[in-house]
């Protein structure tokens, strides 16, 4: 008998379970997939939360009433009460994880929110990162973490932070200072994690400190009841007791029925954990919970490779290169958020760029002036001129397009959809193109169109909640005993994404308040 199981070792859960464990209470995760860490191990390790304690210490000008106006102002959808309780928990959250791990966070400097411009949105960036975690405290579990999303050569760990200027390395001194550091964590005593590999990897160490078991290769089947409230969970014919659960299981991004039933497509273009299959989400709703947003996801641009889709982020902001759809016009500002940029897609897309930006800037993890491999060769065009690849990939539109593209790229001034004006934008921009960081002419051959898809980062509806995280029926009334949190719940993002890391703040914000309200605990 336990007194609370964590249906999920991400970052939700994983919180939810240092927070009751903490208090004293005898506490199992269990886990579906062979490993632990899901999606948040895969991720960039981002955590949006505002008036957090590092930003306090570098300097960053925040206030609770900035940060209400701003996700009141993005988020209007989702009720008052839940965005007040992230944004008064979540930095307590931050503070109890370092207190009680051995993670240490950094801002990511300049990394502006998503809508920067708009009403208390921040332009110098909410976001906080894991500094390099010290593989060897996790001991033999190390063997047991999830394995990145994008591997990396050996001893070879990129923080956020550094991603920016490795963008920029052919391009700017600071992206050479920065593959040289990259390059000497190499020598370091002791394996280094970063990104969301620290992130996972540090909370399973505060875990390992309190003797919280982590069940691998166990998954649940179903919720358990006694007295009309939830007591624990089903593995197979194997009852486990306990008096509370929590279910942090991610979404349903591998399930195709439920992605074909909520949001028309399938599963092939997601880079969520494989084990996110809505396991938690379906237990929910046959024990009578609501659900909410289960049409959207962490929509994010994406080019379908053969080993699996590649989320694109700079690529498309850095200058040179233009979106075009299906007859080759352009619909967006390649440079906005990118669940932005997956909405405003209606069909077929293209990233369309030039020898000049090849040479320049990676992509999809390729170096610059490298040629894309052969075996990519169903998801790119390629042509000498631009006239050759608009007829290759059927873009009948293209070559005006890119005529009044260029146009206003030489003037600095993108006047039909404004990009490089936002503080985002910049971000991934190349600070040595001039007049505009996020714009330059396509004209010099060959020239390359490169498929794009809606991709996701993982879904984002789930079980509604209250502001301590319990799950909800229809008529708001609580069921007794279950939690939810990650993933598994609807977002108090809604349909929109605030800032890198908006998807890890929350998730670890509510599976917090999961952990304080069934413990009795206090922020």
């Amino acid at each position: 008998m336990y007194d609370v199981i964590v249906v999920g070792s991400g970052a939700a859960g994983m919180t939810a379970a240092l927070c009751t464990a903490q208090h004293g209470l005898r506490t199992l995760v269990v886990e579906k997939a062979e490993h632990y860490g899901g999606s948040t191990a895969r991720s960039g390790g981002g955590i949006w939360v505002p008036n957090n304690g590092v930003l306090t210490a570098n300097g960053v000008a925040d206030s609770p009433e900035q940060a209400s106006t701003y996700l009141g102002h993005i988020a209007g959808e989702v009720p008052a009460e839940l965005r007040q309780a992230f944004l008064d928990s979540g930095p307590a959250m931050l503070a109890f994880v370092v207190a009680h791990t051995p993670l240490k966070f950094r801002w990511v400097r300049d990394y502006a929110d998503y809508y920067p411009e708009a009403p208390g949105g921040q332009p110098r960036g909410r976001s906080v990162e894991p500094l390099p975690f010290n593989a060897t405290l996790l001991g033999d579990e190390l063997k047991n973490l999830e394995p990145p999303y994008v591997p990396t050569p050996a001893g070879i760990v990129i923080t956020q932070s550094d991603y920016k200027w490795l963008t920029l390395v052919g391009r700017h001194p600071r992206g050479l200072v920065t593959a040289a550091k990259v390059f000497a964590r190499r020598f370091l005593p002791g394996r280094r994690l970063t990104m969301g590999q620290a992130l996972a990897a540090g909370l399973r160490t505060g875990l390992k400190a309190l003797d919280v078991e982590v069940r691998l290769n166990t998954a649940m089947t179903d919720l358990h009841y006694e007295n009309g409230r939830v007591a624990g969970i089903l593995v197979g014919d194997k009852l486990i007791l306990a008096n509370h659960v929590v279910l942090a299981a991610g979404g349903f991004e591998h399930n195709e029925r439920m992605r074909k039933q909520h949001q028309g497509i399938g599963t092939e273009w997601t880079v969520g954990a494989k084990a996110n299959t809505g396991d938690g989400i379906e237990a929910g709703v046959r024990a009578g919970a609501a659900v909410g947003l289960m049409d959207d996801a962490w929509w994010g641009p994406s080019v379908p490779l053969p080993r699996g889709p590649f989320f694109l982020l700079a690529e498309r902001s850095l200058p040179g290169c233009v979106l075009v759809d299906k007859i080759g016009r352009r619909f967006v500002n390649e440079a906005a958020p990118y669940i932005d940029v997956v909405n405003a897609m209606t069909g077929d897309t293209w990233l369309v760029f030039d020898h000049t930006y090849r040479s320049r800037y990676p992509f999809c993890g390729v170096p610059p002036r490298r040629p894309l491999p052969r075996r990519w060769k169903e998801s790119f065009v390629t042509a000498p001129s631009l006239e050759e690849l608009a007829q290759e990939a059927d873009l009948p539109e293209l070559i005006e397009t890119v005529r009044r593209f260029n146009t206003l790229a030489v003037d600095g001034n993108d006047a039909d959809f404004q990009r490089g004006e936002s503080a985002y934008d910049r971000y991934y921009g190349d600070p040595r193109n001039h007049p505009n960081p996020n714009l330059a002419p396509l004209t010099t051959g060959p020239f390359y169109a490169v498929k794009i898809v809606p991709g996701d980062l993982g879904t984002k509806g789930g079980l509604r909640t209250d502001t301590r995280a319990r799950v909800l029926r229809e008529d708001g009334s609580v069921i007794e005993g279950l939690y939810a949190a990650g993933n598994t719940s609807a977002s108090v993002m809604g349909h929109t994404y605030a800032g890198a890391g908006a998807t890890l703040g929350p998730a670890m914000t509510f599976g917090y308040l999961a952990g304080l309200d069934i413990s009795g605990g206090e922020p």
